[in-house]
């Protein structure tokens, strides 16, 4: 027995997991050594089998993949960020330049957002040159994200903590919402963050540093959260790599706004600054933007409800200051759609707290507040249920309702025989309804945003929701486009299709050569 009591937990092993930190409320392990606190999974030496969290990551993938590609099918995409990323994509796969003309004839993209990795798709987007290879690859990145957030909540937690946390994550309003937004960059960010809170848990303090690195490839705030990593190794106790990974995270963000994307712009410039200096019209200073960043109900619910989902138990770690940065640039912000619940903003805070809920239970469980201890055993639980509640107002929801697989309705077949109208090959302009489903294999501009280029054909949606209802298309059109002339080649149900009958410019703006 004596020789049982001085072997276990102290010796280092291969294959052994880190000593975990219990927290400062810590009381004494009193169990036997080498007892695990879980039941199925030694925790000791991490054997957690791979298998049931690749099967509900491949569950996760098919549900996020099936509610974007039939909302793509019924011709719901929510904004014209879908076909942004196909053009950029798409630009990619051919070996050019990002140049992404619904934003402006000509326009590179690199100087609006600075998200190189979104080349990584190209080889993807050559065997399905389509939007719908997009969504499928942000719907596998997300389950990514839940693999390694539900493994290693049991590595942690043992049990079956791992599956509950990994129900947690994958149905998260944050997730649910990114998928509901279509594709974005940030899909990218999402594994690699859980990655990174994987290797700070783990005490795999290099591998976290490798991971956090690509992140200033993914957008450009991001350099910042790479500071904050570096600032959580510096207060771990690797001070050299702290240090330097934290300059490197502020290096890289001044660099990126300040250099990189003013001399990608045609404008020489950062446009998204004007999201915190200025209210519409207005010019808004620093520091009431700093006293207004809870000015907004809006806000403080989507504070509350990004914490609530952790059961509040991602309060009790410190990997929840890597949500500071996004959090901060979010609440400073004058525009509201980046306040709240909805869009895309909040999916890579999601493997943040809860790979965070799991360290603070496993800090909490030993604590000498019984209150806090036994809370600790059901935390976990707890946050799985709010996530399966609160599904019930959130996209998936919809994969239980019907009219979710219709794709045959009137409106549908309508946009469909528009866009059997529009030449392949031909430049639109159009609006947010037909977009993604033109990108693959026309020149497309946004309806209104490329003046001069008289485009082949005008394609617009009359129930668009327009400022003003548009009455005669064809004279919308020559408004648009007064060094042109068009004529009404389709119509069908609210979808119009204009086509140009005059000869095309000389010269057309954005296009070499033209």
């Amino acid at each position: 027995m004596l020789e049982l009591n001085k072997s276990g937990t102290d010796r280092s092993e291969p294959g052994r997991l880190p000593a975990q930190d219990p927290g400062p409320d810590a009381a004494p392990d009193t169990r036997p050594a080498g007892a695990s606190p879980s039941t199925g999974t030694d925790v000791s030496t991490g054997r957690v089998p791979l298998r049931p969290y690749l099967v509900a990551g491949a569950i996760l993938c098919a549900l996020y993949f099936l509610y974007s590609s039939f909302q793509y099918a019924r011709f719901g995409s929510p904004s014209w960020d879908l076909g942004i990323f196909e053009q950029e994509v798409r630009a990619y796969a051919g070996f050019d330049a990002p140049v992404v003309d619904i934003k402006g004839p000509g326009y590179l993209i690199l100087g609006d957002h600075f998200s190189p990795i979104v080349a990584l798709l190209a080889p993807l987007y050559w065997i399905w040159p389509s939007a719908e290879s997009l969504l499928f690859a942000q719907a596998a990145l997300f389950a990514l994200g839940a693999v390694i957030v539900g493994r290693t909540t049991q590595q942690i937690l043992g049990g079956r903590s791992g599956l509950c946390v990994t129900v947690a994550y994958g149905l998260s309003w944050g997730i649910q919402e990114a998928v509901k937004a279509d594709f974005h960059e940030i899909a990218f960010a999402v594994p690699l963050l859980a990655l990174v809170c994987r290797a700070l848990l783990l005490k795999r303090y290099t591998a976290a540093l490798l991971w956090s690195l690509p992140l200033v490839l993914v957008k450009e705030d991001l350099g910042a959260t790479v500071a904050v990593v570096g600032f959580l190794l510096f207060v771990y106790g690797r001070r050299l790599q702290g240090a330097l990974l934290a300059a490197f995270g502020v290096a890289a963000f001044v660099v990126t706004l300040v250099v990189l994307i003013p001399a990608a712009s045609s404008a020489g410039r950062y446009d998204y600054w004007t999201k915190i200096d200025k209210n519409g019209e207005q010019d808004v200073s620093m520091l009431d933007s700093v006293l207004g960043v809870l000015n907004s109900s809006v806000k403080i619910e989507m504070l509350v409800f990004l914490i609530g989902i952790t059961a509040f138990m991602a309060l009790r770690s410190p990997l929840t200051l890597l949500i500071v940065p996004t959090l901060g640039w979010r609440l400073l912000s004058q525009d509201s759609n980046h306040w709240g619940m909805v869009w895309h903003y909040s999916a890579i805070l999601m493997p943040v707290l809860f790979l965070a809920l799991a360290d603070g239970v496993r800090r909490s469980r030993g604590s000498h507040r019984p209150w806090l201890a036994s809370y600790a055993k059901v935390a976990v639980p707890v946050a799985a249920a709010i996530a399966v509640a609160m599904t019930q107002h959130l996209p998936l929801r919809d994969l239980l309702r019907p009219d979710t697989y219709r794709t045959d309705d009137a409106r549908s077949q309508a946009a469909r025989a528009a866009l059997d109208a529009i030449p392949a090959g031909s430049r639109v302009e159009t609006d947010i309804t037909l977009m993604a489903h033109l990108t693959s294999d026309r020149t497309v501009y946004w309806v209104g945003g490329a003046p001069g280029t008289a485009p082949d054909i005008v394609a617009v949606n009359l129930d668009f929701g327009w400022s003003r209802p548009i009455q005669d298309p064809v004279a919308y059109a020559e408004q648009l486009h007064p060094e042109a002339r068009y004529r009404l080649k389709h119509r069908g149900g609210s979808f119009v299709v204009m086509e140009r009958t005059t000869p095309e410019p000389d010269r057309i703006p954005g296009v070499q050569g033209g």
